[in-house]
């Protein structure tokens, strides 16, 4: 039994974690928001899941580091700094950080990956995602991760190579770009369609998600498995035995 510690207990995610520990046989070892004693949470914990904020992140990196306790985190809208800072923390604990827990997201990635590396860049890639009108960040953290799926599987760079925010005259596509359009409205809790299309066929692969249950699911099935890591950086990938 892995006793697991959520931080960002009172958002969205929260309950769903709470459940999801408890289904999976697991210890909740208790929840934080902001000004709330994270240290304690932090010691009572075998492995902490992260769903706060990205203003949170530094202090969260900090005290799992300095306890030596293993963090998944879940937030989106990070940025490179905040990056760079689960790099450094990555050096002394077991880090897996994703732009979704969600178990089919993930072999979405996977099968976008695969797809983008035998077809050509003839095949223009385009990205569309839809969630709840409370979403702040866009594009999502998932159409971002499977972004970067398809520029491995062309071996490129995605920042070299995106475009998002069409709007008038914009020109020609370019080639080989991978394009990105955000939809938001209702409580859509999570869709994502890859699209691959040439001039004469189309290859569409989508995920819907039903409840943020499969994304609790899958951020407690990756505790449960980066709690038995070495210190490093790890992925969903990981988790899936991708």
């Amino acid at each position: 039994m892995t006793k697991i510690g959520i931080i960002g207990s009172k958002g969205r995610m929260g309950q769903a974690l709470v459940d999801a520990i408890a289904e999976a046989g697991h210890h909740h070892a208790g929840g934080v928001d902001q000004g709330d004693d994270l240290a304690a949470l932090v010691s009572a914990s075998d492995v902490l899941v992260d769903f706060s904020s990205p203003a949170a992140l530094a202090d969260n990196l900090v005290c799992c580091a300095q306890n030596e306790k293993p963090i998944v985190i879940g937030t989106t809208g990070l940025e490179e700094l905040h990056h760079k800072l689960i790099d450094e923390a990555a050096k002394t604990i077991p880090i897996l950080q994703t732009g979704n827990t969600s178990l089919g997201v993930n072999m979405l990635a996977a099968l976008v990956q695969q797809a983008a590396s035998k077809l050509g860049d003839d095949w223009d890639i385009e990205i569309v995602e839809m969630h709840h009108r409370h979403k702040v960040d866009a594009p999502s953290g998932t159409a971002k991760l499977l972004g970067e799926a398809a520029a491995a599987g062309r071996g490129v760079d995605l920042s070299a190579n995106i475009e998002s925010g069409r709007d008038g005259i914009t020109g020609a596509r370019a080639k080989g770009a991978i394009g990105f359009a955000a939809l938001r409205g209702g409580s859509v809790a999570g869709d994502h369609t890859v699209i691959l299309a040439s001039d004469e066929e189309r290859l569409e692969l989508t995920h819907r998600a039903e409840n943020r249950m499969i994304f609790a699911r899958g951020a407690v099935k990756a505790a449960g498995w980066l709690a038995g890591q070495s210190a490093g950086r790890y992925g969903m990938d990981g988790v899936l035995g991708l």
